[in-house]
């Protein structure tokens, strides 16, 4: 509705929802909601590949900002991933290539013993970091282990980034945790109902293991279930539980991580949301918008 009443282009933040083959397991908008109005960067990538990244993200998402800006329209960034959204304002971090041997003997470790290695190298990075967050944790102590030098430091030197040639109106939703618990919930059984054949689909194509769809939220519950490993009920709760924590870190994330002069909010009505927004909008110059 936002992009509707301000001539606007939906943007894809979410590092899931960029796979086209989990429509519904990854809660992308509906080809309904699409027809509405331009959506990019939704369901563009391929399950088989692996090597898409925040930095691959950025450098489409960039194009596709300025694009939109050119065509006299509002770009609208929407979505959950942290890394993706500070890749494209802040830059991405120059760090140099990982060593072969070190990424192999870090990927390797599981995750408790990965964090405890990185609290023992980098305790900053290790503070920030949920100790179960395996990609992540597996990637500072990477960084650290081959260059010597934290993450936070590299990423202090981010290069590319877009914030400082667009006005950024930035506002986080930080609902009350009960609202957002009956949506977990109701999001759980929805996709239980209605996304066995998208996981079907996935496993008949033998990805391999490490790639990353196959870590997203809803994945690894929903396979169980195809598989005849679990019933309907048990992959309802795992998924709310898997859902839960990971609103959890998003909580924590948003709440600490962005600067401060970020509009944070608790608001769930959509009439006053819209309200919010257009107050922010007015205030700021359209060519000066992003």
């Amino acid at each position: 509705m936002l992009a509707e009443r301000n001539d606007g282009v939906v943007i894809n933040a979410d590092s899931a929802q960029v796979y086209r083959d989990l429509r519904v397991v990854t809660a992308r908008p509906s080809t309904d909601d699409e027809a509405r109005v331009p959506h990019r960067l939704f369901g563009h990538v391929d399950a088989a590949d692996i090597g898409y990244n925040a930095a691959r993200w950025a450098g489409e998402a960039r194009a596709v900002v300025a694009d939109v800006h050119d065509a006299g329209k509002l770009p609208i960034l929407v979505g959950g991933t942290g890394l993706y959204l500070r890749t494209l304002i802040d830059g991405i971090a120059p760090v140099p290539p990982i060593d072969h041997a070190i990424r192999a003997a870090v990927r390797a470790l599981p995750v408790g013993e990965a964090h405890a290695a990185l609290t023992a190298l980098d305790p900053m990075a290790a503070e920030r970091l949920h100790p179960n967050d395996t990609t992540r944790v597996h990637r500072a102590l990477e960084v650290i282990r081959s260059t010597g030098v934290p993450i936070a430091a590299w990423r202090e030197r981010g290069e590319g980034g877009i914030g400082d040639a667009i006005r950024l109106i930035a506002t986080v939703l930080l609902p009350p945790r009960a609202w957002l618990e009956e949506r977990i919930r109701r999001r759980a059984a929805a996709i239980v109902a209605s996304g066995r054949d998208e996981i079907a689909g996935l496993l008949a194509r033998n990805l391999p293991s490490d790639a990353p769809i196959v870590r997203a939220i809803g994945v690894p519950e929903l396979t169980r279930l195809v598989r005849g490993e679990a019933d309907e009920a048990t992959t309802r709760d795992a998924l709310a539980l898997a859902t839960r924590r990971y609103a959890k870190r998003q909580y924590t994330w948003f709440g600490r991580q962005p600067p401060s002069h970020w509009t944070r909010t608790e608001q769930t009505d959509e009439t006053k949301l819209l309200e919010l927004f257009g107050i922010m909008l007015r205030e700021t110059p359209v060519d000066a918008q992003g």
